[in-house]
């Protein structure tokens, strides 16, 4: 319904019903969830250190944090989880969202699979992301040295069925970072596009070689939404 036809039917003025929309939860917000988020950050091992929560990557906890505003901006609030390896997450969970490659997160990238269209593939000369549909591979410009990186965004099917959760992956890191920022300048396009229905995407992000920090962002690919499924 357009505001005049909201403001006909409670006997209120249009600029009424339009002040109290704007000052209500933006329905975007459920792009990440509908109560308390759980950010689940993939650690790794690293020589000479033990604890996985004191290795997660600068750039893997930017990406947290850029989250973590994007929720605190939208009136939701938000719980750091690292996983440690061998990085078995519990998917089985609402309003989740999990930040890691395949390489450090295997058991996502098992349901990674469930992707018909896009995912995440490997060979003698490293990983890279490919359209299962048309076969074209996406390999990452800095393995050449360029500072761009690629990315994956999607909303995945728990293995209980009962459910989804949002997934940001890169080739490597900086991709990880790349995925943050695009999904937290995106919110409201990538909303009207699949409301909470599934969807992927693949991301290419620009960045700053010294600084470790992304200058720009933009979609590599059009959103596929999985058609029929919650």
């Amino acid at each position: 319904m357009t505001h005049t036809q909201i403001a006909e039917v409670v006997g209120m003025t249009r600029a009424r019903v339009g002040q109290l929309l704007s000052s209500g939860p933006r329905p975007e917000r459920t792009m990440l969830g509908t109560g308390e988020l759980t950010i689940a950050v993939g650690g790794k091992f690293e020589a000479g250190k033990k604890d996985p929560y004191a290795v997660v990557s600068a750039e893997m906890l930017a990406a947290y944090e850029k989250l973590s505003a994007l929720a605190r901006g939208l009136g939701l609030t938000s719980e750091y989880e690292v996983v440690p390896p061998p990085g078995m997450v519990d998917l089985n969970r609402a309003n989740l969202i999990v930040i890691g490659s395949p390489r450090i997160l295997p058991f996502v990238g098992q349901v990674v699979a469930a992707d018909t269209m896009f995912g995440f593939c490997a060979d003698d000369d490293g990983h890279y992301l490919v359209n299962h549909r048309t076969g074209e591979a996406f390999r990452s410009p800095s393995d050449s040295g360029e500072p761009v990186d690629y990315g994956y965004l999607g909303r995945l099917p728990r293995p209980d069925g009962r459910g989804t959760f949002l997934y940001l992956a890169g080739i490597h890191a900086m991709g990880t970072l790349g995925v943050a920022h695009y999904l937290h300048d995106h919110l409201d396009e990538l909303y009207r596009e699949v409301k909470n229905r599934r969807f992927s995407l693949l991301v290419a992000c620009t960045y700053e070689p010294r600084k470790r920090t992304i200058e720009k962002v933009e979609a590599l690919t059009p959103i596929h939404r999985v058609e029929g499924a919650p």
